[in-house]
């Protein structure tokens, strides 16, 4: 049986205050929780019985058999299914980003404040094997609810860095470039790209920050088809990210 206080718990962790605080975050369904399984701690794992049974790998601090009516109770989502799970975060130290990105691809989101964009964009990442993510404080937090079930499980590869971008950006080495896409950019599909350096994502609303847009090195911009025709003003920014990514792994 699931208590109050452990209820009380599944729902405080739908703020971002009490995930602060606590260093936990909420997982739900059989898909997120199985592929979290093992890449973070779990404290507390509320299960049916059928779901345990065949899930005695599965161990947590706590685990709490639960019935359907229970599990729907507790969920933050509306049609939950059969697990939900609390897991502590991991220390996501980052001051090795620059040394990584002088090797390889790292994505930096800036201002992207939809939660569905920023967990879709973590599930690119981890499509195209950009195991590193750097956002900016006002980035929506990449362990609420709706962004850990927008991953798919994509937090267990990808890992998340919340940082002030423009001082990481000032402090990189001249020799790591830094891409962004802009709507007066090059067209990427003609522009030279390296096989490391960071790409940045800008806000779904105004883009690129000013004070992050002055430490890009190379404009990009996604080119509409046919050229000249009258078409969408943007691309949503996971897509847009989808299409860079592509392009970027396409040439190497």
């Amino acid at each position: 049986m699931l208590s109050k206080n452990k209820q009380k718990l599944i729902r405080q962790l739908a703020m971002k205050k009490h995930r602060d605080e606590s260093g936990l975050f909420l997982a739900e369904g059989p898909k997120v929780v199985g592929d979290l399984w093992g890449h973070f701690p779990c404290r507390l794992l509320c299960g049916t019985e059928e779901w345990l049974e065949t899930h005695p790998e599965c161990r947590a601090d706590e685990v709490v058999c639960v019935s359907d009516a229970e599990l729907s109770q507790a969920s933050l989502l509306k049609t939950p299914r059969d697990v939900l799970a609390v897991f502590a975060r991991r220390a996501e130290p980052a001051a090795h980003l620059a040394d990584i990105a002088s090797r390889e691809l790292v994505l930096a989101l800036d201002g992207v404040q939809d939660p569905g964009n920023v967990g879709t964009i973590l599930r690119v990442a981890d499509w195209f094997g950009i195991e590193h993510v750097c956002c900016s404080p006002d980035t929506a937090d990449a362990f609420s609810p709706k962004t850990v079930q927008a991953t798919m499980g994509a937090l267990a590869r990808v890992h998340v860095y919340y940082m002030d971008l423009p001082e990481f950006f000032a402090a990189l080495p001249a020799e790591i470039p830094v891409y962004g896409t802009f709507l007066d950019g090059d067209d990427m599909y003609r522009c030279p790209m390296s096989a490391h350096g960071i790409i940045v994502m800008g806000s779904e609303g105004n883009g690129i920050s000013p004070q992050v847009e002055r430490h890009v090195s190379g404009r990009l911009y996604i080119p509409s088809y046919p050229e000249g025709r009258s078409t969408s003003e943007s691309l949503n920014v996971a897509i847009a990210t989808a299409v860079v990514c592509a392009e970027f792994r396409r040439r190497r």
